[in-house]
């Protein structure tokens, strides 16, 4: 057929995906409707994980009877929960949870500075004292969690006021 000049007909093996387009991409594209989240694009109302790559697919999510539903429903809540991936959930780290920690280990010094043994922790006098007039003081775990998650923290940081005190 070439040598007579006549040409195929285009190849339909052709893919219709968009390659170069990112979940971010479409978020600008779409507004509100969807939010992205670690590579992967979401629908805000949905909650599910939708496919970035074609607009077919997206739009079709948009206008099903679920996405409609759950849309209204999302509205009257007037709640803006947005799903997040595992490993930005992971990566996130609250003023609560650092204020937890800074806690532990200040309880865990003033018990070492005060001569008191860290089982006195676990009475339960003392539970419901922490529980309630400390501000994250239920987070303070009992004693043997204590002495080996905290205790080696505050003997290598005194070891170091020592070391220095000493020059």
């Amino acid at each position: 057929m070439e040598r007579f000049g006549v040409k195929s007909a285009p190849s339909r093996n052709r893919s219709k995906t968009a390659l170069y387009v990112t979940p971010q991409d479409r978020v600008t594209e779409f507004g509100s409707e969807l939010h992205e989240d670690g590579g992967k694009l979401f629908c805000t109302s949905c909650n599910v994980v939708l496919n970035h790559v074609r607009k077919s697919a997206i739009n079709d999510h948009l206008k099903s009877k679920t996405h409609t539903k759950r849309r209204a429903e999302f509205e009257e809540q007037n709640i803006r929960k947005k799903q997040r991936t595992l490993t930005a959930s992971l990566q996130c780290n609250s003023t609560a949870q650092t204020e937890k920690t800074s806690v532990i280990q200040d309880f865990v010094k003033m018990c070492l500075e005060a001569n008191i043994p860290l089982e006195k922790a676990d009475h339960p006098s003392v539970r419901a004292f922490l529980s309630r007039y400390v501000k994250n003081g239920s987070s303070i775990p009992k004693s043997d969690q204590l002495r080996k998650a905290f205790l080696p923290d505050g003997y290598d940081n005194e070891n170091q006021l020592i070391n220095t005190e000493d020059r």
